[in-house]
């Protein structure tokens, strides 16, 4: 059973934790649209470190670009897709 679904508003945890991190820093804090479930894979954020740990979700997320640069000054349509673990994703209000 996956946590989100497509079409449903997320928000990336705005955490700077110390480590191997796969979550951009310009993502960090922001609120995009889960476009897609992958399934469960390996926690690269753990194997980084030869370390075995619980396999996590992963999304790719659609993000506005418009809504992570406040200077952006292209078209209003164009967006940012990423791939991020679950963990780092919680549910908008």
């Amino acid at each position: 059973m996956t946590r989100f679904s497509p079409g449903e508003q997320v928000r990336v945890r705005d955490d700077y934790p110390p480590g191997h991190i796969r979550t951009p820093v310009y993502l960090r804090g922001k609120t995009g649209e889960v476009d897609r479930y992958f399934g469960e894979f390996a926690n690269a954020e753990i194997a980084a470190y030869g370390l075995p740990g619980p396999r996590k979700g992963v999304y790719k997320v659609r993000f506005r670009a418009i809504d992570l640069w406040s200077d952006y000054a292209g078209p209003a349509r164009d967006v940012i897709e990423a791939d991020i673990y679950e963990h780092w994703l919680e549910k908008t209000a």
